[in-house]
């Protein structure tokens, strides 16, 4: 008898404990309020980062639950991880190069990953009451449909704290439709001569002296009881152009497919004038297609440089080619990731760009070399002119740090070792021979340079970490910096770097009007704004939405026009007069 009763208890069902999900949830759940909520409701860079090392963070705790905590069947522990590996290997080769190649080609781990985490945890919690056959097929099944999403998605760019425009696929982009729209009329070559030219109002990148600084005007402040008037508003080719306005004539760059364009429009009427086309596309996964310099204008020419090195220089009136060359070849640099920015400088007869951190200059009516300058490593400023002490020169931040050099020969006049990579600002003058340089992502220096003998002396002043630029430059006025640390716009005292106020999160660009003591704000949103310049608080006097989508392009203003633009579209405002 007691050999049976033993029997019938040794044929019992040996009962498995059920699975312990809730540590996934919660550390699910926490992955994703760190990687993804918190960065949309609080957007800087430090929320940006905490992000990643939360997310990764969270992708450890989710794998130690899994194998060590989760009371699953080995099986299925290790079968899961050795599945996802695979899985997500062999999806990196069949992705989208957007999304190959986003984030120095680190978006599909840190963006597939979280997501794959989240989908385990819910098939985990799903699938906790059905029959171990059933749990093992539809593991499969998440973890695939998982890593194999990313194949049908590409990234549209990304904004300034790395959050991504995701679209499928085969999805039509912005400029596929302008295509479209523009018929063959993309493919001829336009050319309407000109008329009325009377004097150049904005010659080209942060306007006359490449400080954002607008003087001679005064507007309305109340924009409820008296708006500004939309002019006119049209799409518009991808690229991080701004704009160069003379007379009654309007010159950006853009990309319409395989060609690179200058493109000149009416001002007050946005009709397309002319178009210079050039077959070359560059495109990098973060700001999309399209040339990031802007057109500058010299007397009756307007020179371009191209996101792949080539330099034009064109008649302002029709669009006809005077002259070109491939600057890029000329110097022996190579692309950089996010292509040549530079906009072109002319000082006299000479045009002066930068390639990376090599400056380059040509005759500006034969096309002629004149001088090359030192390579200072990486970067993405622009040549920027200045007269210290009586002495006209140009300066070149770069990943070294700063170089002066002479506009006419080239030669070194001086060099303020500060290196960081990737430079994209430009430095600011401070009174005759002060300079305030930034330093992306960290903070910014004000210098004092002076004249010693046949040489130069470089005084470091102060350096503050209160107004953490990126790309972003910044204005000078009656002795404060107005700029951004990271996505606020801030005031900074240059007599010491304390910083005054801190206020909304525009992340945007900026032009001053001097004369009022005011800031006109054109946000990554497309929202413009108006904010008072003065150091005792931050005050916004109006808001508008200006243009839809990121915009990572300058503002440009004629007179009381003011014409702002991004990879979407383009629109002209007049501002109202004050009261």
């Amino acid at each position: 008898m007691l050999s049976k009763r033993k029997q019938v208890q040794t044929d019992k069902p040996i009962q498995r404990k059920p699975l312990r999900l809730w540590p996934g949830v919660v550390i699910v759940i926490l992955q994703w309020l760190v990687w993804f909520v918190l960065p949309r409701i609080f957007p800087n860079d430090e929320m940006m980062m905490i992000g990643v090392v939360g997310s990764l963070a969270g992708v450890l705790a989710v794998i130690v639950w899994w194998v060590f905590f989760s009371r699953a069947r080995w099986f299925e522990r290790v079968g899961a991880l050795l599945l996802m590996i695979v899985a997500l290997y062999a999806v990196s080769f069949l992705l989208d190069k957007s999304i190959a190649t986003s984030n120095m080609g680190l978006m599909f781990i840190m963006f597939s990953i979280p997501v794959m985490c989240l989908a385990f945890v819910i098939w985990a919690v799903a699938t906790s009451r059905l029959s171990p056959s059933i749990r093992r097929v539809t593991m499969v099944v998440t973890i695939l449909v998982a890593a194999g999403l990313w194949v049908f998605l590409r990234t549209d760019g990304m904004n300034g704290v790395g959050q991504h425009e995701l679209n499928w696929r085969w999805a039509k982009t912005p400029e596929d439709r302008l295509l479209e729209q523009a018929g063959s009329q993309s493919s001829a070559n336009m050319s309407v001569l000109v008329a009325e030219i009377t004097s150049t109002e904005w010659p080209g990148f942060r306007g006359p002296d490449r400080d954002g600084i607008v003087g001679g005007l005064k507007i309305g402040t109340n924009w409820s009881a008296h708006p500004l008037k939309e002019l006119w508003r049209r799409p518009v080719g991808p690229g991080c152009s701004s704009f160069a306005i003379r007379g009654n004539a309007c010159y950006t760059q853009e990309q319409r497919g395989e060609y690179e364009l200058v493109s000149c429009y009416n001002l007050t009427t946005g009709e397309p004038l002319w178009q210079h086309r050039d077959s070359v596309r560059f495109w990098d996964s973060h700001a999309g297609a399209g040339p990031r310099s802007t057109p500058t204008l010299a007397g009756d020419r307007i020179c371009t440089l191209g996101g792949t090195g080539l330099l034009n220089v064109l008649n302002a009136d029709d669009g006809s080619l005077i002259w070109t060359r491939n600057a890029a070849a000329d110097a022996g640099v190579k692309v950089l990731t996010w292509g040549f920015t530079s906009s072109p400088l002319v000082v006299g007869d000479v045009v002066i760009i930068a390639l990376a951190g090599k400056l380059a200059a040509y005759d500006v009516q034969s096309g002629q070399p004149l001088w090359f300058g030192p390579d200072g490593g990486s970067g993405y400023s622009s040549p920027h002119l200045v007269t210290i002490e009586g002495v006209p020169q140009v300066l070149l931040m770069s990943a070294s740090g700063m170089i002066s050099v002479d506009p006419a020969t080239g030669k070194q006049l001086w060099e303020y070792p500060w290196p960081i990579e990737d430079r994209i600002l430009q430095p600011a003058l401070i009174g005759h021979a002060d300079l305030l340089l930034s330093q992306e992502y960290t903070g910014v220096r004000r210098v004092s340079v002076s004249q010693q003998g046949d040489g130069y002396s470089i005084k470091e002043l102060w350096t503050s970490d209160k107004m953490k630029v990126n790309f972003n430059d910044h204005v000078i006025h009656k002795g404060y910096a107005y700029g951004f640390d990271g996505p606020s716009l801030a005031c900074l005292d240059l007599k010491d770097g304390k910083r005054m106020w801190k206020g909304d999160r525009y992340r945007g660009w900026i032009l001053l009007l001097a004369d009022q003591n005011l800031l006109l704000v054109l946000s990554e949103k497309g929202d413009l704004a108006l904010v008072e310049a003065t150091p005792d608080k931050f005050t916004e006097l109006a808001r508008i939405k200006a243009i839809g989508g990121k915009t990572w392009n300058h503002p440009a203003l004629a007179g009381n026009v003011l014409l702002v633009r991004n990879s979407l579209e383009m629109a002209a405002f007049r501002l109202p007069p004050a009261e």
